[in-house]
């Protein structure tokens, strides 16, 4: 299964049976099987559908996402059919009021960020010994967090706002030790966002996009509600179990961002500034999403498998408060 990115202008799709038809200034330029594809990205407002596009999409089980042209943000989602295993909702919702679960879920969910981040760290330091410095400097920092958070008794774990400490601390000495390691002309000095200032924070904030868009697939594949989670506590427009779904990913992007400037797959005339914001282009976007084809495939893996899991021993819990579904005839 593959993602459909559409980001082109004058471009016009159509439904047509089972196949997506592309017409670029009213030339046909070719068709996509619908059953070949997992997702669809849309970049900005330039492409053009029929009415039967997005339902033919969501009825294959295929999601969409719209893509702001400007900065890297989602902003809208369309998903297929959705799940409908109610034990799982029930048990999941519950569990959200439940503060030890939910205690002990983020635990484990801020140890395995943290383990990721030092991997990285050292998998930097392996390569660029000349960093050692800054590289040194965030292990040192992390390290003593990740083992109290392992001495951490698992029936009484810290409370949810001293792991975003922790984790907050962590990610701070992390992005600090990134720095040392990313190409000086790019100008990154830590994480910056809304909008992003230099070309590495542009690429970090589409990767967690993309990536936060897949786990909310994923979590819809698998009956769990995206809008509930456990560390990310629900909030108003946020997919909060989405957010937990991706913090341990996201070392991994952040090592696929470094190859993809260090090997100057990406380069600095991909991108431009444009009112303090800085914006990757068009062609920028083509090589970006390409490669991202090939990287974001072990991440869906991931989440698939933890998503399956996580709705498996929910649905055992919720099954018992199912109504008998003859009841209401």
């Amino acid at each position: 299964m593959a993602t459909l990115v559409l980001d082109r202008a004058q471009l016009w799709v159509k439904s047509e049976g089972n196949t997506l038809a592309l017409y670029e200034a009213g030339e046909r330029r070719g068709t996509v099987p619908i059953k070949l594809i997992d997702r669809c990205i849309i970049q900005g407002s330039q492409t053009q559908l029929d009415s039967g596009v997005l339902m033919r999409l969501a009825e294959a089980g295929v999601t969409t996402v719209l893509m702001s042209t400007r900065l890297p943000k989602r902003v809208a989602i369309v998903l297929g059919l959705q799940h409908n295993d109610a034990a799982v909702r029930l048990a999941q919702a519950n569990r959200v009021m439940d503060d030890t679960a939910c205690r002990q879920w983020s635990l484990a969910l801020v140890q395995s960020k943290l383990m990721r981040q030092q991997r990285t760290l050292q998998h930097w330091m392996t390569l660029r010994p000349d960093a050692r410095k800054p590289l040194w400097d965030a292990q040192q920092t992390i390290a003593p967090i990740l083992t109290g958070l392992r001495d951490a008794s698992p029936e009484d774990p810290p409370s949810l706002l001293s792991l975003r400490g922790f984790e907050g601390s962590a990610a701070r000495a992390y992005f600090g030790g990134m720095s040392g390691v990313m190409p000086v002309g790019l100008g990154f000095a830590g994480r910056n966002r809304r909008p992003p200032k230099d070309p590495v924070n542009v690429c970090l904030s589409l990767a967690y996009t993309l990536l936060h868009s897949q786990a909310v697939q994923a979590c819809t594949c698998t009956g769990l509600d995206p809008m509930l989670g456990f560390y990310h506590r629900p909030a108003f427009g946020r997919e909060s179990l989405a957010c937990d779904l991706i913090e341990p990913l996201r070392p991994a992007v952040d090592q696929w961002v470094w190859d993809l400037l260090r090997q100057r797959t990406l380069r600095e005339e991909h991108f431009s500034l444009d009112k303090g914001a800085c914006v990757l282009g068009k062609a920028g976007r083509s090589v970006f999403y390409a490669d991202w084809e090939r990287a974001h495939v072990p991440l869906c893996r991931w989440l698939r498998r933890h998503t399956r899991t996580l709705a498996h021993h929910l649905r055992g819990v919720g099954q018992a408060w199912l109504q008998d579904g003859d009841d209401d005839e």
